[in-house]
């Protein structure tokens, strides 16, 4: 070690294995996941001390998630690290690593800022007052005391970018990362005889092939085809055994119009939804694709039925915003959330309209001039009932035109429908309710996590997403909820997964789709 105006810079004095890495992990890796400590094997952990000042402003933050793993961060290292001598010396851990936190002497210490380190960072980082490059000071301080490798563990890749600068290896957190794997079909086809397809048509089922069986996980979707062409689709009970699809011709909300599958893929993701066996749904789905209309569909289809399981639909999404955000809404919280929640209000316009639709094929049978007199349809007496409902009086006073409600408002009115924001969930029992869970690629596996165990006995879950749209900085195509979720769930009974490629939102939205 060199020498500087005959200052000795200093050494760590920490219980570490020579042949084992030691990791610095930065802040957004214990925000991502507090558990991260225990998840580098017999390795050396070092939290540098400027993470847990950044911790420790963040921990106030009491409706976050953020705000929440900060705190669970300081518990969890308040009972590892019980004593100043065990942060500077460290602390063996239960995996056969250590974990210690460090203080970085060449920013304290007004002697050592020009030595040579401090030299090296100063042609990458000019400025030492941010947080993100004290954090890779210190790794590399870290890396100047510890046998090699050291490695700077962040989820900030232009943190990653800067450590490389500076001749320090970094890396993004792995450990709840799904496989690598390429882009997968949307389903799976399996070849079958012209006799086998005719059979399965007549019975409903059939057993597959040793080879072909072993190759399915349980509830997944697959088309089975024939050398002449002739297709069914299926769906993989175990066993070898796959059954038809068991779909309406179409399905309809409570005074609303039919709709259909219009796809191979969304007659897949109807079954899911309709079938009262599988409690957690994934489905990835590009713009367009019908995603969120046919889930609401599907399930204010089985809500307002006397003999469903589901007392009521509760649609929820993550609070993240897409480019430059426009600062705080005015008003109450109900307003606050509009904005957030207009695509399912647009969703339940499509499903309901306020107006009757023009296509032939849902148009209401003709009635007389007279009959219309005599008796109104079922939308203006609803409306009439709003009327009604909305004016003080009951209707009975004059003080200007009411506004009639729409009427998917009246089944939000009655709580059939709920539709709230994801950042209220903690704490909540789910019981009986159709939940479906919108833009889940944004959230953390942890944060998908919390949701799902807040679903009770009898109430079913859908994660919609699409995993090529993330606007949260802190998770990719690999490491968001939804396909991990998905990785990690597939193949139980209570689960299944749909991939939406085709759009049907129109042909223009399907071309930007593609192209852009």
């Amino acid at each position: 070690m060199e020498k500087l105006s005959g200052i000795t810079p200093p050494k760590l004095k920490l219980q570490v294995s020579a042949k084992a890495k030691t990791f610095v992990l930065d802040t957004n890796v214990l925000l991502h996941d507090p558990q991260s400590i225990f998840k580098f094997e017999d390795n050396n952990l070092a939290i540098p001390v400027e993470v847990l000042e950044e911790l420790d402003a963040i921990k106030t933050e009491q409706s976050t998630e953020r705000g929440r793993n900060a705190r669970r961060v300081h518990r969890i290292l308040s009972e590892l690290l019980p004593d100043s001598r065990s942060m500077h010396e460290g602390v063996k851990l239960a995996n056969g690593g250590t974990l210690s936190v460090i203080i970085n002497p060449y920013m304290a210490d007004p002697a050592l800022r020009d030595a040579p380190l401090m030299q090296k960072l100063r042609a990458v980082l000019s400025d030492f007052s941010k947080k993100d490059n004290r954090i890779i000071a210190a790794a590399l301080f870290v890396q100047e005391s510890y046998p090699p490798p050291t490695i700077l563990v962040t989820k900030d890749v232009n943190v990653a970018l800067k450590a490389r600068a500076v001749g320090l290896e970094s890396q993004d957190y792995l450990n709840d990362k799904v496989p690598e794997a390429n882009d997968e079909d949307a389903y799976r086809e399996i070849p079958v005889t012209i006799y086998e397809i005719q059979r399965f048509c007549s019975e409903g089922e059939f057993t597959l092939g040793e080879a072909d069986a072993q190759s399915l996980y349980l509830n997944e979707y697959v088309l089975l085809r024939s050398d002449e062409g002739k297709t069914m689709p299926a769906r993989y009970y175990g066993a070898g055994v796959v059954k038809r699809l068991r779909i309406p011709d179409s399905i309809k909300a409570p005074g609303g119009i039919a709709i259909r599958a219009r796809n191979l893929e969304q007659q897949f993701f109807m079954d899911a939804l309709l079938d009262d066996s599988i409690a957690l749904i994934t489905c990835f789905g590009k713009a367009g694709t019908g995603k969120t209309l046919l889930s609401i569909g599907c399930a204010l289809h089985q809500t307002h039925d006397d003999r469903s399981l589901y007392d009521g639909l509760s649609i929820s999404r993550p609070v993240i915003a897409l480019g430059k955000d426009i600062g705080f809404l005015p008003g109450t919280l109900e307003e606050k959330m509009k904005p957030w929640l207009q695509p399912y209000f647009d969703a339940l316009e499509v499903l309901m309209p306020s107006k009757p639709a023009k296509d032939p094929q849902f148009a209401a049978k003709k009635v007389s001039k007279k009959q219309q007199k005599k008796q109104p349809s079922a939308l203006e007496a609803s409306r009439q009932e709003s009327v009604a409902d909305s004016h003080p009086n009951g209707g009975g006073g004059h003080h200007g035109p009411a506004v009639p409600m729409k009427p998917y408002e009246r089944l939000i009115k009655s709580g059939l429908l709920e539709v709230e924001a994801l950042c209220f969930i903690r704490g909540r029992s789910i019981a009986r309710r159709f939940f479906i869970l919108d833009e889940a690629q944004q959230l953390t596996p942890h944060e998908v996590k919390t949701v799902i165990t807040r679903i009770s006995e009898g109430s079913k879950i859908v994660l919609i997403g699409d995993p090529a749209q993330i606007d949260n900085p802190y998770v990719d195509s690999r490491s968001n909820g939804l396909v991990y979720c998905h990785n990690r769930m597939k193949g139980h009974a209570l689960s299944a997964h749909v991939k939406l490629t085709k759009g049907e939102r129109s042909k223009l939205a399907e071309l930007a789709a593609d192209l852009l």
